[in-house]
């Protein structure tokens, strides 16, 4: 069994590099290094970054689900650090539809916000990640004490939002947002169910 130690040690870097690779990826397509942006680019950066966020929040509510039947604790290691390039990856596409699509034009986002569904419950599922990213820290932790589990509790409420925005988003072919949205129900039944069988043991 690998130790916490050891996957600190020699698997965070490798991991932390291969999470960086998505927007590297955009980067270089960006330049027509390796690939295009296709016909409508800002749109292309937009959902590539989107569904990244996704993928790495789902793969962070994964991580204590893969401890309990695996057994390997070291798995842990990764949550935070998966959970903050989620956040990472959310607020890059945000920040792709304020600025390139927008053009940081506040009346028409304010309007966009209040008016398309799908624009306000991304903007909660943002503004939740926001927050768990700003008591992530270790000190804050302590200092929050039962507090922040409670407010960690609230990565499943952004996953949902998060799912359910990209959802409304997609006006035909559902088939990709489905995947997502039957891989977040398994965590979740997941986490009811322990939770039901710690409390009968």
């Amino acid at each position: 069994m690998i130790s916490a130690k050891l996957a600190s040690k020699f698997l965070k870097p490798p991991v932390f590099l291969i999470c960086l690779l998505p927007i590297l990826l955009i980067i270089t397509d960006a330049y027509e290094f390796m690939g295009s942006l296709g016909a409508n680019p800002i749109e292309n950066i937009q959902d590539r970054l989107g569904n990244w966020g996704l993928r790495f929040l789902l793969i962070s509510l994964a991580i204590t689900p893969i401890r309990k039947i695996t057994g390997q604790i070291w798995v842990m290691n990764f949550r935070r650090m998966l959970g903050l390039f989620a956040f990472f990856y959310v607020l890059m596409h945000f920040l792709t539809w304020l600025i390139l699509e927008q053009s940081i034009f506040l009346p028409a986002i304010i309007e966009d916000i209040i008016t398309r569904p799908f624009i306000t419950i991304g903007f909660l599922a943002l503004f939740i990640l926001f927050i768990m990213a700003c008591t992530s820290t270790n000190n804050i932790r302590k200092k929050l004490r039962e507090r922040w589990h409670t407010i960690h509790r609230l990565v499943y409420g952004s996953s949902v939002l998060a799912v359910w925005h990209y959802w409304w988003q997609v006006k035909k072919d559902i088939t990709e947002p489905l995947i997502y949205a039957v891989i977040l129900s398994a965590l979740l039944l997941y986490r009811v169910w322990s939770k039901y069988r710690s409390h009968k043991n």
